[in-house]
């Protein structure tokens, strides 16, 4: 009994610990850590808000096996629209790229590679469009994601109007791991 009860216990810690020996995707910034509070650097600059507008830099390892391109989306699940706020929308990024500099969310500046496509956020422009809390609201949650596609281009967002939701519906189904920043932000009265 002693040894079978052995065995089932050293097969129950090698499923456990068999995961961790895997790469998982990470993405990590030089510009916010996870958890901390959002920068007036990437405040929007809209809707009375006064900040740089700045996307922040990104690093991402450990995609899949099978990854042949990217997306990344920044959304806000407190904005008091029912359904939140779409922030940042890229999608067909090559899966050659594993970072992106400050501010690539400019599309002015052009610092996203060839193919990358930016496409329609919640203020009705392609590009990064950054926080705006209203005056004195709690303090709002934002995720940035960085997503493994498992296609070149995402099929039915063939352009830069495409809405995030038709991009989070490819994504739905063409994941194949994501990895999110996370920080929260208030504009105090």
């Amino acid at each position: 009994m002693y040894k079978v009860g052995l065995g089932v216990a050293v097969l129950a810690a090698g499923l456990f610990v068999a995961p961790a020996a895997h790469a998982q995707m990470k993405v990590t910034s030089d510009d916010i850590k996870n958890g901390a509070v959002g920068t007036k650097e990437m405040e929007a600059n809209v809707f009375g808000c006064n900040g740089q507008n700045q996307s922040p830099s990104l690093k991402w390892t450990g995609a899949p096996e099978g990854t042949k391109s990217f997306a990344i989306n920044l959304y806000d699940p407190d904005a008091p629209t029912g359904s939140g706020f779409w922030h940042w929308v890229v999608f067909n990024i090559p899966v050659s790229t594993t970072s992106l500099p400050k501010n690539a969310g400019d599309v002015k500046a052009k610092l996203m590679p060839d193919g990358a496509v930016q496409s329609r956020t919640d203020y009705g422009a392609d590009g990064y469009g950054g926080m705006c809390p209203p005056q004195g609201d709690k303090p709002h949650h934002y995720a940035l994601t960085v997503y493994a596609v498992d296609e070149d281009k995402l099929q039915f967002a063939k352009d830069d109007q495409v809405s995030a939701a038709v991009v989070g519906f490819e994504l739905h189904f063409h994941s194949k791991a994501k990895a999110a920043v996370n920080w929260t932000y208030r504009r105090p009265k």
